[in-house]
């Protein structure tokens, strides 16, 4: 059986992050989309709103289910789940190359997994979270934001988070 885990912070989740699940999701007999703690990231939503984004997303996946790991690495998280795979979506050649740094890293911890490497299409390309967040605030930035998340309840939650935030 071929088991993969994707990883990632999902604040918020996206288009991109979609793309990357759907493909998975075609390749893979299971798929864990699993939210990782990142020290190094200051989180925008609550864990309990990227759950409920990350299951609107995997709902019409019967191979995919949703996990979280905290204080390890997501090699070691793999490991633990029976995963052989590990699926990072690469936008950039910046990405490429901290991922290809992590990749090293993990098959030194743990070196019967692999890292899977998937390219999104061209118009994907730029989406991330951080620039979805950045668009909050400008003119108009409910009806902008809305392109770059997969689905109504997504956007429902975002939307929700950002204007409890401004009372």
């Amino acid at each position: 059986m071929k088991k993969a885990v994707y990883a990632g912070s999902f604040d918020p989740i996206t288009i991109g992050h979609a793309w990357v699940i759907k493909k998975s999701a075609e390749l893979f007999d299971e798929l864990v989309v699993a939210i990782g703690e990142n020290s190094t990231k200051n989180e925008n939503f609550s864990f309990d709103e990227k759950i409920k984004m990350i299951k609107s997303v995997v709902k019409p996946f019967r191979n995919v289910k949703v996990g979280s790991f905290k204080g390890k690495f997501l090699v070691d998280y793999a490991r633990e789940l029976k995963a052989n795979y590990i699926v990072r979506g690469i936008r950039t050649e910046t990405d490429l190359e901290y991922e290809k740094g992590i990749q090293y890293i993990n098959s030194h911890i743990n070196g019967g997994i692999t890292t899977v490497f998937l390219i999104p299409p061209e118009d994907l390309s730029i989406v991330s979270s951080s620039l979805v967040r950045s668009l909050v605030g400008s003119k108009n930035w409910e009806r902008v934001v809305e392109a770059y998340l997969p689905n109504r309840e997504i956007y429902s939650i975002f939307l929700q988070h950002y204007l409890k935030s401004k009372e």
